[in-house]
């Protein structure tokens, strides 16, 4: 199957355009991880979705980054209205998102034309599109997603609980409301079990007064708040955290709280982050009292895949920032794309993109398989999935800064301004590091579930499955490599688990990165295989030998002497999405069909 490179010289910016079809890594992705006959339904829907995030959704995004949020806590006469004004363009996204695209609505409900709501993949993919333009605007629309996770699980009681589940996931303009999470406390951050938070029971069973301060509130307004706090009595720690549903407003009135300030962030403009005090607020009881950390995991999981998602979208976006100046800027006579050194990093962005997408659809797919099993937290997909899911954010976190830090550079002065993206983007990217857990916390979340999930007992399997698929000759050198590599990190994964916390805990970081190479290793491998056999097409052969050069070495002296060019022979194969005929493949670097 011969496929045009991309001529992204015909585009002047990375905008008034279709980034779902423009986006060629993101759609194979994506299409691998759907669960069976899902894409095929999705795939016009998303087509859609990208023509109208590059251009009414990017255009509200610009909008908003003037014109955020604000934030009246009191009215004229001094009383509470914890008001938070927003500016018709972001209003404008919200209803395409909920409503058009029902990005919370098919997940949970069938949607037009299927019998079946989709998988949570599909939302992730919707979610990776939208932060194309506006990746603030994601967080409440993920945590959307993710309340209504907790509640579908916890709170179908037919109900209080069931009515919010109901306007969480809808697509009626006059009826959908949005979700959130307020976990952070001044005192503990990352160690929720510091939870100060007191619930105290009222005469109405499952009715709760909450008393406390929460300090990062993203989407501070929203009506579905999940809400930790503790009851009398119980345990220290988050054994002891009870779990509530805590409103904006209880029947046309404000619930106890009072919303102090917005933090003056660097980035994300567009959702509202605030502090909260809550007041004897009224908050609704979701599951087992005392189990609330654990239900909330549920909505912790999802958030981190969405966060991973996210990073997905903006460097994507920085991406084709990237190219498009690239192959319009003219320098010395050329437009800067056909130098060296600018497609050497071209090229390089474009495998660790290739990478990130692999690695958290493979791990979306697992979230689905996870979700409808019916062995659910006993499934080895539950298993792994709790494994990649941290990695997933990690990692990608720390590579978008990377990928928006370099876009800027690509752009020259411009990147450095507002109005060009580039600049934005690395703002919003910031955040992502920090969302959902740092990569320190993270990291030691990996240790504990390679300890108490075992989760290595499935990780090696499905690494090994992905490496024994690969039977194409010219992917044999690249698997040798992994092989070597897949060895090594098992012997670590062992190391670490016979040595002290404090030593585990040391390089547990370092851990977490090398599942996070050697899973995407196997995984480009195996999907470059399938595309040879499939569609007679080997341009990820090319992303997945560089890939695995790149991490695991190019040989003595940083590969300076060893006359490697691939980086820039497969520039239009692997930048520019030109499709590879395998058998120019053996024995050297391919040859793009032009």
């Amino acid at each position: 199957m011969s496929r045009d490179p991309i001529d992204y010289g015909t585009l002047e910016a990375g905008r008034d355009c279709n980034y779902w079809s423009l986006d060629r890594t993101l759609r194979a992705a994506a299409r691998r991880a759907y669960p069976d006959g899902e894409f095929s339904w999705a795939d016009d829907r998303l087509d859609s979705l990208g023509a109208e995030t590059g251009t009414r959704i990017v255009d509200n995004s610009e909008t908003v980054e003037r014109h955020p949020p604000e934030l009246d806590t009191y009215d004229r006469d001094g009383e509470v209205q914890n008001h938070v004004e927003y500016h018709p363009a972001l209003l404008d996204t919200e209803r395409a998102t909920y409503c058009e695209y029902g990005l919370a609505h098919d997940v949970f409900h069938a949607p037009e034309n299927r019998e079946e709501p989709l998988g949570l993949t599909h939302a992730i993919t919707m979610e990776a599109l939208l932060s194309y333009a506006d990746p603030g605007f994601v967080c409440p629309a993920s945590m959307t997603v993710g309340a209504a996770l907790v509640l579908d699980q916890f709170g179908r009681d037919g109900g209080v609980l069931e009515s919010y589940f109901e306007r969480l996931t809808s697509d009626d303009p006059e009826v959908y409301v949005e979700g959130a999470m307020f976990l952070t406390e001044k005192q503990g951050g990352s160690d929720v079990g510091a939870n100060e938070t007191v619930a105290e029971p009222t005469d109405e069973d499952g009715v709760y007064r909450l008393t406390g301060e929460k300090w990062f509130c993203s989407n501070v307004d929203a009506e579905g708040t999940l809400v930790l706090a503790r009851r009398e009595g119980a345990p220290e720690g988050t054994k002891g955290l009870s779990l509530f549903l805590v409103p904006h407003s209880i029947d046309g009135e404000l619930n106890d709280q009072l919303y102090r300030r917005l933090k003056d962030k660097l980035g994300t403009l567009s959702v509202p982050t605030g502090e909260v005090e809550l007041r004897g607020a009224t908050g609704y009881l979701v599951g087992d009292p005392e189990n609330g950390f654990r239900q909330m995991t549920e909505m912790l999981n999802f958030e981190r895949l969405s966060n991973a998602s996210a990073s997905v979208g903006i460097m994507g976006r920085c991406l084709l920032e990237s190219k498009v100046h690239a192959a319009n800027r003219e320098a010395f006579g050329d437009t800067i794309d056909q130098y060296p050194l600018v497609r050497r990093d071209l090229t390089d962005t474009s495998v660790r993109y290739e990478g990130a997408c692999a690695f958290v659809f493979a791990a979306s797919r697992l979230l689905d398989e996870y979700r409808r099993s019916e062995e659910r937290h006993d499934s080895d997909a539950f298993r792994l999935m709790r494994l990649l899911v941290p990695i997933a954010k990690l990692r990608t976190a720390r590579d978008v800064v990377d990928t928006a830090s370099y876009a800027c550079e690509v752009l020259g002065g411009n990147g450095y301004v507002s109005g060009f993206t580039t600049e934005r983007m690395l703002r919003d990217a910031q955040v992502l590091p920090i969302w959902e857990g740092t990569s320190n916390v993270l990291s030691l979340d990996v240790l504990r579930v390679l300890d108490r999930e075992a989760a290595h007992e499935v990780f090696v399997p499905a690494v090994r499955e992905r490496l024994d698929s690969v039977d194409h000759p010219a992917l044999a050198d690249a698997v040798e490599t992994v092989e070597a590599e897949f060895a090594d990190l098992q012997d670590a994964m062992a190391t670490l688990a016979s040595e002290d916390v404090e030593y585990a805990q040391l390089q547990a970081k370092e851990l977490a990165n090398y599942v996070y190479d050697v899973f995407t290793a196997a995984e480009l491998l195996a999907m470059a295989d399938e595309d040879i056999a499939e569609r007679g097409d080997a341009r990820r052969a090319l992303v997945a030998r560089e890939f695995v050069a790149e991490q695991f070495g190019r040989g003595d002296a940083r590969g300076i002497t060893s006359g490697d060019r691939r980086a820039t022979e497969a520039f239009d194969a692997i930048v520019r999405h030109a499709s590879v005929p395998p058998e120019s493949l053996v024995g050297g670097t391919a040859a793009a069909d032009d």
